[in-house]
C-alpha cells in the first residue's frame, strides 16, 4: 500500500519520500491549524508509512490543513507532508467523499469559473467606471485578480485601489475581463487533480495569447500557482512585488499622508511558500506618515489565518477559536490602528476576526494597496 500511495502522489506530480519520514513530529510540532483541530500530520503521515490507508483516509480532519507550507518548510528529511494529505485528499475527490461546501466550490468553479457560483458575466461587475483595457487589446502587463478579488465586496475595494495605482504610475495594464476564470490554485490543493489540469489546459492559452511580459496578481495563491505549475512564459509577480518595484524606479509618488500606526500580516502562500517578505515592508513603509510596527510572529513565523488549502468553504474540526482570532489580538497588541495585508483570503478572516473579537473599533484590516491609494 506504501508503494500505491508513493506511486498515486507520483501520478498527481507530487513529490514525496515516506521511506524518508523519521517521525520525528516537527511536521504536527509546527503546524498551526493542529492546535485548533483534530489534524495530526505526523499520524497521517505514519498511516500512509505504513499503509494504514483505510484510516487516515476516511478522517474528516483531512480537510483541515490549509497547506500553508510550515510542516514541508520544517522537515528536516523534506518528505513534504502537506504533499500526503493532498495526495489522501485526491483519493477522497475519486470516491466522491468530499463536505458538501468544498464540493459546492468545485462545481461552481467547473460551472462559472468561480468558487462562489456567481455568474462569469459578473466577474468584471468591479471595473464600472474604472476604464480598465482589454487585455486583448494588447498590453505590458496582464492584471489578474482572484476570485474573491472579482466577486467580494469588500476584497472589491483593494482590487479598484489597487488599478488606481497602476494608472498613477502610468502603467500599460489590462484585465482578460470576463473570460479570467479561477486559477485553480485551491482546487489542487484540495486533490481535484482533473478539475485542475482543465483550468490549466483552458487557461494556460488564454494567458500567453496576450502576449504580455509580465503577469501582476492580487492574490499569493494565484501568484503561486501560476508561477510554479502552469510554467507561463511571462514573468509572474505579486502586486506588493511590482509597487516595489515602481516606487524603487520612481514611476509611482506618494505625497499624500496616512498617519496611522500599521503592522503587517504575512500570508503563507506569499512568505513561507514564495519567500517574498522584505517588498511588502518597503511599500508600507514607502508610505509618507506611516508608523509601522512588527507583530511578534513575523515573516517564515508568521501565523496561518486558515484560509488556504480549501478552508475557506470548510468550517473544519475546530475545537478553538480560528487562528485569525489570535492573529487580530497579536495585532492589536502591538499598539497598531490599522493591521495590513497583501491576500484576498487574509483579509476575508482577518476582517471577520476583528468583529468576532471586538476589535473593529481599534484596528481596522486594509489591503496594502488601499493604504498605498490613500496616498497618491
Amino acid at each position: 500500500m506504501l508503494m500505491d500511495i508513493q506511486q498515486h502522489a507520483r501520478e498527481l506530480g507530487l513529490g514525496l519520500d515516506l521511506f524518508s519520514c523519521i517521525q520525528c513530529g516537527k511536521c504536527t510540532g509546527g503546524c498551526p491549524v493542529s492546535m485548533t483541530t483534530a489534524l495530526n500530520v505526523r499520524s497521517l503521515v505514519y498511516g500512509a508509512l505504513i499503509g494504514d490507508i483505510a484510516g487516515p483516509v476516511h478522517r474528516e480532519e483531512l480537510w483541515d490543513c490549509t497547506c500553508c507550507f510550515t510542516c514541508v518548510e520544517r522537515c528536516p528529511k523534506d518528505v513534504r507532508p502537506a504533499e500526503v494529505i493532498i495526495a489522501l485528499r485526491s483519493l477522497l475527490v475519486e470516491e466522491g467523499k468530499v463536505p458538501s461546501t468544498i464540493g459546492n466550490a468545485l462545481m461552481g468553479i467547473f460551472r462559472q469559473g468561480n468558487p462562489l457560483g456567481y455568474a462569469r458575466e459578473d466577474r468584471t461587475a468591479w471595473m464600472d467606471g474604472l476604464e480598465v483595457k482589454p487585455a486583448q487589446e494588447g498590453c505590458e502587463t496582464l492584471l489578474f485578480t482572484c476570485c474573491s478579488s472579482a466577486y467580494d465586496i469588500r476584497a472589491q475595494a483593494a482590487t479598484k485601489a489597487l488599478v488606481r495605482v497602476l494608472k498613477a504610475a502610468g502603467m500599460d495594464f489590462g484585465h482578460l475581463g470576463t473570460e479570467e476564470t479561477c486559477c485553480g490554485n485551491e482546487v489542487r490543493r484540495l486533490g481535484e487533480m482533473g478539475l485542475f489540469e482543465m483550468l490549466v489546459e483552458e487557461g494556460k492559452p488564454l494567458l500567453e495569447e496576450v502576449g504580455a511580459a509580465r503577469m501582476v496578481t492580487t492574490s499569493p495563491h494565484c501568484m503561486n500557482t501560476f508561477r510554479h505549475e502552469y510554467k507561463l512564459g511571462m514573468d509572474v509577480l505579486h502586486y506588493t512585488q511590482w509597487l516595489a518595484r515602481l516606487l524603487e524606479q520612481g514611476r509611482l509618488n506618494l505625497t499624500g499622508r496616512v498617519e496611522k500606526v500599521v503592522t503587517y500580516h504575512d500570508p503563507c502562500f506569499l512568505g513561507k511558500q514564495n519567500g517574498i517578505f522584505d517588498e511588502p515592508r518597503e511599500v508600507l513603509k514607502a508610505i509618507p506618515g506611516v508608523k509601522f510596527v512588527e507583530m511578534d510572529r513575523i515573516r517564515e513565523r508568521s501565523l496561518c489565518c486558515e484560509g488556504g488549502g480549501g478552508r475557506m468553504w470548510f468550517e473544519g474540526t475546530n475545537t478553538e477559536g480560528r487562528l485569525a482570532f489570535q492573529r487580530v489580538q497579536e495585532a492589536a497588541d502591538t499598539g497598531a490602528e490599522i493591521l495590513a495585508v497583501a491576500c484576498p483570503f487574509c483579509m476575508a478572516m482577518l476582517d471577520d476576526a476583528t468583529k468576532v473579537k471586538g476589535l473593529s473599533d481599534r484596528l481596522k484590516v486594509m489591503d496594502i494597496a488601499e493604504l498605498v491609494a490613500m496616498a497618491l
